[in-house]
């Protein structure tokens, strides 16, 4: 499985607010520290497993401990069709 953003959804760097948002149409998303840290990460083009892997270095935590609560979060973006894929 490879997370994207939706068509019309894209991460970007709130300078002003020194903040990260997910724009989308309409609607302004302000992700928490920890979802930004894997929403930097979805690109598209790594999948679920390299994002897990990637996050549980950067952390030094347990990979499963990531792969639920990345499981979850992806899962909600998804119901509220911020992400794809």
């Amino acid at each position: 499985m490879v997370p994207q953003f939706a068509r019309g959804h894209r991460l970007r760097e709130d300078k002003a607010r020194g903040r990260w948002v997910i724009l989308a149409p309409e609607r302004v998303f302000e992700p928490d520290d920890i979802a930004t840290e894997v929403l930097l990460l979805v690109d598209g083009v790594r999948t679920f497993d390299e994002i897990v892997d990637a996050l549980a270095a950067k952390f030094a935590a347990p990979r499963d401990a990531i792969a639920a609560d990345v499981t979850v979060m992806l899962a909600d973006l998804r119901e509220r069709q911020v992400l794809a894929g």
